[in-house]
């Protein structure tokens, strides 16, 4: 399973950042010698190893997408077809009626078309782009930054403390709880373990008066103004969601977070919740820290 799976790294190193919008991009994408040799011994994989891979091979290409553009975003629904797209892909291989290459340019073809009905903006914003794209800097940043970022003192957080987007490694979280603090975080591409939940916003159910303090650097409130500014912007249920999450405050509690939401904020019931903000560097935006009241 291993080598497989090693095997598949290489392919996604081998397309990696290729744009799948770009003007005769179907010449470009193709299979990798380390494919290539092995799709050779295809047959010889039981059909759990097969599952497991198709499964491997699904939440990398969720996780490339995702470098390519940080805003993409694939529910669960999106995700199952797009395990359909490699499950049909291993069949093909399987049946040996067509060629490697013409294989290779159905199951792009295919992705193409996926990432056009999951992610429609995408394609108005990469058609005129290079066959290249940069992965966008998206990395977890340390504790002491996100601290000093969303002005979190921990000798007064109140317990218990959610990291919303908490990154792959969930750093801040494992700082909290290294330092005796009841912390948990999520994220969609986070491992499942005691402190971590792999899940997104969406996704996640939020409990009414349950957390003492709620945390989001570079990660809910980003979203949520890129889906403000945009034309087919999903803002609505980012708004229902923004609430839900104040509401999950206990009384007392905070929700830190950057950058600031000013066009949601100023709706803010102030008799309920106190509006805290606080400049950052040189930035344009700022982080807010909400207090719920009552």
């Amino acid at each position: 399973m291993k080598k497989y799976q090693d095997n598949i790294d290489k392919q996604f190193e081998f397309n990696q950042g290729k744009n799948l919008f770009y003007n005769g991009i179907l010449n470009s994408l193709r299979f990798s010698p380390e494919t290539l040799n092995a799709i050779e011994k295809i047959d010889l994989i039981d059909s759990d190893s097969e599952n497991l891979l198709i499964d491997y091979l699904t939440n990398r290409a969720v996780q490339e997408f995702c470098k390519i553009n940080q805003y993409y975003t694939f529910d669960k629904q999106a995700q199952l077809f797009l395990r359909s797209l490699y499950v049909d892909l291993f069949t093909n291989i399987k049946k040996h009626k067509s060629s490697i290459e013409s294989i290779a340019e159905n199951h792009y073809d295919n992705l193409i078309k996926w990432l056009q009905e999951t992610n429609s903006f995408a394609e108005k914003n990469y058609t005129s782009k290079g066959e290249i794209i940069e992965s966008v800097a998206c990395s977890e940043y340390s504790p002491d930054l996100q601290i000093e970022i969303l002005q979190i003192d921990i000798d007064q957080i109140i317990e218990p403390v959610l990291d919303i987007g908490c990154g792959k490694q969930g750093n801040l979280v494992l700082f909290l709880r290294q330092n005796g603090i009841d912390a948990y975080g999520f994220d969609r591409f986070a491992y499942n373990n005691l402190a971590l939940i792999n899940s997104d916003w969406f996704e996640y159910k939020f409990e009414k008066d349950k957390w003492g303090t709620i945390i989001s650097n570079l990660g809910f409130s980003n979203h949520f103004r890129n889906h403000h500014f945009r034309n087919d912007g999903n803002f609505i249920d980012y708004a229902k969601k923004y609430m839900d999450i104040l509401s999950s405050l206990k009384i007392g509690g905070s929700f830190h977070y950057a950058p600031d939401l000013p066009f949601v904020e100023q709706y803010l019931d102030k008799d309920k919740y106190q509006l805290t903000k606080h400049s950052i560097g040189n930035y344009e935006f700022k982080s807010t820290r909400i207090n719920r009241l009552k």
